[in-house]
């Protein structure tokens, strides 16, 4: 693979060779072979030049149609190339890094058109490869389905037998398993309860397979800003347990829709404790010869761990729209919390004392050790309870108590904004009122550099804006007829967006009740795996995709999006998240509420337009935009310049 396209003069900056030859390749190259100039595209590329000769942390604020994308890899191949480290992409969700690397997508163009080799390989979540062990847990021959005995039969035979791996061979990704719904996914896939450590599978799964063949691309690894951020946080705790980081050292990074990042961060950060995994574990220490008295101490801690959870399931409530229970704190609760956190203590201490007898397994002391290490650190939020977001899942491995701390900027500023490397946000949608020092501050991003261009697309001729006048009468019969009539209108070919998987769900009931979309071709979310949908909605013209994630994002140019639908304004869930950010909050509607609202609105919206040659209709179904005269202004303020708001088809 050769190294540099142009020729490489050591003596002169690295940056500006390549920024030179990357305008040619706007200015000449790509034009020859069909490619629209873009002047926000090309002043774009000489802001990024900045960044990475400064090596320094820019937002990148480019409208619709800027071809945003091609730009950033580019910088960051050669880059990758010049400091021998591959620079990573870090998009929003699992579905974002599937298109990059799609057959049509912008890698593949770049590759083509410059005869580049370009080595791109994805990097994905845990929770997106099979487990081997889950697998054998639930697998039974005797189901009628035989979904999972037959997963099971197509395993690879090195997978059961212990011989030599000769070569890489990749198993277990999601996509494989396109035709399960997320719900079987969930019964098959890793989960944060895997305790891989002692897994006799570890080194024949997929998973770590994977991890293998992409820490060694020369160039790019795509992956999420979730991967990313579990990488950020698992990275000290990694070196300590002697294994690698999730991610190898690399050159620059890239946030795709960087608005999303402080959500991953947070995520990231998220301790989970469940009872039945806490006594799976800590019950190893009774294997060995143990005294008597240490014996109680870890007895003691399960029987607390249990009426810990009782009490959580009486202390919580369900959340409309939601799947996350709402704790009521109160003495009682903090009290149990404090007892359970002092048992651990109190079986750490012991367990100095124990591992100097050398009657423990040490490689099982060292797994319980991180256990109650990260069950103290996750407790101890519980003494601010200002900086704590907490609620309690119920799911297969039972009640889950789920622990977040509010803010994750120290952390951020500490690991990531302080190194010296070139982080770019790009997106359409990261500034506020012209001012980038609210998305700056809640990363912890001390210095930055900035710039926003504008969409090149003539959206006056291009989209149609229809926001139909409903009354407070109106029935979700009446929504329905109304969704029913804009599919007529383009003979499907839709992106269908809600704000809930409780609303699509009932939509996905109601629509077979209509004749006139009997023949239409649906997709849900969450019935095949995602990047699978898209591309069946991308090729299947007429189809109609729905969707709860795909706000972001999703490039489909053509006539396959000739139509979005938003099914009501995406407004924040009244979930624990945002409850908490609500109540620390002055104004929670103008300051929580109504940002997020916005913001996802702009996204959902720029589904519509991806090139030059796209036509089609935006329709918002929502009683707010007649009700509230303060969201109704703010809705007109973001539609595109020249964009009409009509109330009729």
């Amino acid at each position: 693979m050769k190294r540099y396209p142009f020729a490489y003069d050591a003596s002169q900056s690295f940056v500006q060779q390549a920024s030179d030859w990357i305008a040619d390749v706007f200015y000449e190259v790509l034009p020859e072979v069909g490619f629209e100039v873009r002047d926000e595209q090309i002043y774009m590329a000489f802001q990024l030049e900045r960044a990475f000769a400064d090596k320094k942390t820019i937002f990148a604020e480019a409208g619709v149609g800027t071809g945003k994308t091609l730009v950033y890899l580019l910088y960051s191949i050669f880059y990758a190339r010049h400091t021998r480290k591959p620079a990573i992409i870090a998009c929003a969700d699992e579905s974002l890094i599937e298109q990059l690397v799609k057959p049509e997508g912008d890698i593949a163009k770049l590759a083509k058109h410059l005869n580049l080799t370009i080595d791109a390989r994805l990097g994905k979540s845990q929770d997106q490869y099979l487990c081997v062990k889950k697998l054998g847990e639930v697998r039974n021959p005797n189901d009628e389905t035989q979904v999972f005995q037959q997963i099971y039969s197509q395993l690879p035979e090195f997978v059961e037998k212990y011989e030599a791996l000769q070569a890489f061979y990749p198993y277990g990704d999601r996509r494989e398993y396109a035709h399960l719904n997320d719900e079987q996914w969930r019964e098959i896939n890793w989960d944060t309860f895997q305790d891989c450590f002692v897994c006799d599978k570890r080194h024949r799964c997929g998973q770590t397979l994977s991890r293998e063949h992409y820490r060694k691309s020369a160039d790019l690894i795509i992956c999420s800003h979730d991967f990313y951020m579990e990488h950020v946080w698992t990275y000290e705790g990694r070196k300590r347990e002697g294994q690698l980081p999730l991610l190898p050292e690399h050159c620059a990074v890239v946030f795709d829709e960087g608005h999303l990042l402080e959500n991953a961060a947070q995520k990231a950060l998220t301790y989970k404790l469940n009872h039945e995994v806490f006594e799976e574990i800590i019950i190893r220490l009774l294997k060995g010869e143990v005294r008597e008295s240490f014996a109680l101490v870890v007895e003691e801690a399960i029987s607390q761990s249990e009426a810990l959870f009782k009490l959580l399931r009486k202390q919580s409530k369900s959340v409309i729209g939601s799947d996350r229970k709402e704790i009521n704190y109160n003495p009682l609760l903090v009290r149990e919390v404090n007892r359970f956190r002092d048992l651990i203590a109190t079986i750490e201490d012991e367990l100095v004392f124990e591992s100097e007898l050398y009657t423990l397994d040490m490689y099982q002391l060292k797994i319980v050790e991180e256990h109650l290490e990260m069950i103290q650190l996750a407790l101890a939020l519980f003494k601010q309870s200002d900086q704590l977001i907490a609620w309690v899942m119920e799911d297969t491995v039972g009640l889950t108590l789920v622990i977040m701390p509010r803010l994750v900027k120290e952390v951020l500023n500490e690991r990531v904004f302080t190194q010296k490397m070139p982080i770019v946000f790009s997106s359409a949608t990261l500034s506020i009122d012209g001012s980038f020092d609210y998305v700056a501050d809640n990363l912890g991003i001390e210095s930055y550099l900035s710039f926003s261009v504008p969409s090149p697309h003539d959206y006056e001729n291009q989209m149609k804006f229809i926001a139909p006048r409903l009354n407070e009468n109106f029935t979700i019969a009446d929504k329905m007829q109304l969704v029913v009539r804009l599919l007529q209108e383009t003979e499907g070919r839709a992106l269908i967006l809600f704000p809930s998987k409780e609303e699509m769900r009932q939509f996905k009931q109601d629509i077979l009740q209509y004749d006139a979309c009997k023949d239409m071709r649906f997709g849900f979310e969450g019935d095949q795996e995602i990047s699978y949908l898209i591309s069946a909605f991308q090729n299947d013209e007429q189809s109609v995709l729905c969707a709860v994630t795909l706000w972001e994002g999703l490039d489909i140019p053509g006539p396959s999006l000739s139509n979005v639908i938003i099914w009501s304004l995406p407004f924040p869930p009244n979930d624990p998240v945002f409850s908490a950010r609500r109540k620390a909050s002055q104004s929670a509607f103008e300051e929580v509420d109504l940002p997020y609202m916005l913001l996802r609105l702009r996204q959902g919206m720029g589904r519509l337009i991806r090139s030059k040659d796209d036509r089609g209709i935006v329709a918002i179904l929502s009683l707010e935009l007649y009700e509230n005269e303060v969201v109704r202004k703010k809705v007109q303020e973001i539609l595109p310049n020249g964009v009409e708001w009509n109330e009729t088809f």
